[in-house]
């Protein structure tokens, strides 16, 4: 690009800068020194390819979405929290509130994730144990207790009953008296992901695709400013990939709900800004830094190019990030709280619009009210003291992150190439089911963490206090344990509930669901009338498993 194309840029951003909101803050540095809201090349200066750099706000928005960066509006911090009942967790969620926090993040534990009841019988010590119980609408209703939903942001990480457990949220909202037209938040609902990576799946893919349809339509026409599917590479990242394949493989998953929602005759400007995705900040500080930025130009230009969306919102691809998990370790935890500020602040360089601090003891147990409020004061330091929300991408132009961005969008590329190669039509959704059918996705995730694996047992790469700078003086720490009396509880609880309720409502309810089931009508508002009328989880779910069956994944050697 010539230097007066770059020189125009210039002041097409400042323009728009100059009318965009500002937080009232000061953008000043620690010694009172004033920055500029964003840099770019000196004026005069030709700089080849710097189109693919460009200015924030701009297409193709490698250097962020919008032109003023964090001094318009900060990353959200969402912390992501649940344990043990609806009660305890409401309890947890006002203590983070209280202290700060911008958004809800819920963690659901095990039976909930997959579509089960407290009492059922494969529930048995996993209540309460990795997230909070929820076994019907009345559960969400003391979840929420106090905190209006339609002023609070509430994200929920739930992929295989995700539709179900939404209708529950919209019930406990109409009880607050919430227009659910004005919700907002995200549920993850990403069933690809699961099939690759995560494994908490109910169906086979085809009928969770027809319900994710179903939600995409429902939320576009009744509650638009609420993303229905939050496209997770967190734990395509998790299982063992590399950044480059977590990118490529989330980002595919994204071009095939975009194709769901084309097959629909949805329009893709107005269902594309209502996608969001999830995606996690690993150690590699620069690496993942440049992931971030290659997402966003990638996004932009499929959906542009390939897909056909004109409408800016729609080219936009927002997302929260959580530190890695599977960076923590159980030795010398302590160190945890270093990974994670080294982490959420690749995640804040690289543009992220929601951000979940990991807390220290986590790969130990839930976090405690002690190390989840230093998560929490994580983030606020980085927001607060360290001048990062001054400059709107401010290693933009380094030699070394656009490089590293260039090689990591080729690579990305290249997994696109092969997983349409994979299909038989050509389309990105083909390509996709023919890898989750074949084991593909799993193979190359297998691969790449055993070549990870065997690096660090050689010593090749190091991990502090693991397999080097292994002595130490701490001492064990004192972690949350959840007691057996909550899952007692949660089932005395449920007992109570189904004996006041309404059965013969609630049969109803649920004939009407699976006869809408059987038909191409819209099935959120059968699912609603089944959560309103105080259907379990794990009955509205079994009633579907009855009609679809349950998908078991071939075996392979």
């Amino acid at each position: 690009m010539d230097a007066q194309e770059i020189e125009a840029g210039r002041e097409r951003w400042q323009r728009r800068y100059d009318a965009a909101r500002k937080r009232d803050a000061d953008f000043t540095t620690l010694s009172g020194m004033t920055v500029d809201p964003g840099y770019g090349p000196p004026p005069g200066v030709e700089v080849p390819g710097f189109e693919r750099i460009g200015w924030p706000g701009e297409y193709p928005y490698t250097r962020g979405l919008y032109p003023t960066g964090y001094r318009g509006r900060a990353w959200t911090i969402r912390q992501f929290s649940g344990f043990g009942n609806a009660q305890q967790t409401n309890a947890r969620y006002k203590m983070l509130l209280g202290a700060g926090g911008g958004g809800l993040s819920v963690a659901f534990d095990m039976p909930t994730l997959m579509g089960r009841d407290s009492d059922d019988p494969q529930a048995i010590g996993e209540v309460g144990h990795c997230g909070v119980a929820i076994d019907s609408a009345a559960d969400m209703d003391v979840l929420f207790d106090g905190i209006p939903l339609q002023d609070i942001t509430t994200s929920m990480t739930i992929s295989g009953p995700a539709v179900p457990i939404f209708c529950m949220y919209l019930v406990a909202a109409e009880r607050q008296g919430a227009d659910l037209s004005k919700l907002d938040g995200t549920l993850q609902t990403d069933i690809f992901k699961e099939y690759i990576a995560q494994k908490e799946w109910l169906f086979a893919p085809e009928p969770h695709l027809r319900l994710i349809g179903d939600l995409m339509e429902y939320c576009a026409h009744e509650i638009p400013r609420y993303k229905p599917l939050s496209v997770s590479g967190y734990h395509i990242r998790e299982a063992g990939s590399t950044a480059a394949q977590e990118l490529a493989f989330t980002l595919a998953d994204g071009f095939g709900y975009v194709e769901l929602g084309r097959s629909r005759g949805l329009d893709v400007n107005v269902f594309a800004p209502g996608l969001s995705f999830f995606f996690d900040a690993h150690i590699d500080f620069f690496e993942e830094i440049a992931k971030f930025r290659a997402a966003r130009r990638i996004w932009a230009r499929w959906l542009r190019d390939v897909y056909g969306a004109t409408d800016e919102k729609a080219l936009w691809l927002r997302f929260h990030t959580q530190t890695a998990g599977v960076s923590l370790t159980a030795q010398q935890p302590v160190n945890n709280v270093v990974r994670t500020a080294v982490e959420a602040l690749a995640a804040v360089l690289g543009g992220t619009n929601s951000l979940h601090t990991n807390a220290l003891d986590e790969t130990l147990a839930l976090p405690t009210d002690e190390s989840a409020e230093i998560a929490l004061r994580t983030q606020q330091v980085l927001m607060e003291e360290t001048g990062v929300v001054n400059v709107a991408d401010p290693l933009g132009g380094s030699w070394y992150v656009e490089a590293l961005t260039d090689r990591i969008e080729a690579e990305a590329e290249k997994i696109f190439a092969k997983i349409r190669e994979m299909g038989s039509d050509g389309t990105i959704t083909s390509g996709i089911l023919r890898g989750i059918e074949d084991g593909w996705f799993m193979a190359e995730i297998a691969d790449s963490a055993f070549v990870y694996q065997r690096a660090l047992e050689k010593g090749d790469k190091k991990i502090v206090g693991v397999n080097c700078h292994t002595g130490t003086v701490a001492r064990e720490l004192e972690i949350l344990r959840i007691s057996h009396e909550v899952e007692l509880e949660q089932r005395k609880v449920l007992a109570e509930r189904r004996s006041s309720r309404d059965d013969d409502a609630v049969k109803a309810a649920l004939a009407r669901m699976v006869e809408v089931a059987r038909t191409d009508e819209n099935m959120i508002p059968a699912m609603l009338d089944a959560a309103r009328a105080e259907a379990t989880l794990g009955e509205i779910c079994d009633a579907l498993r009855a009609e679809w069956g349950v998908y078991r994944e071939p075996a392979r050697f």
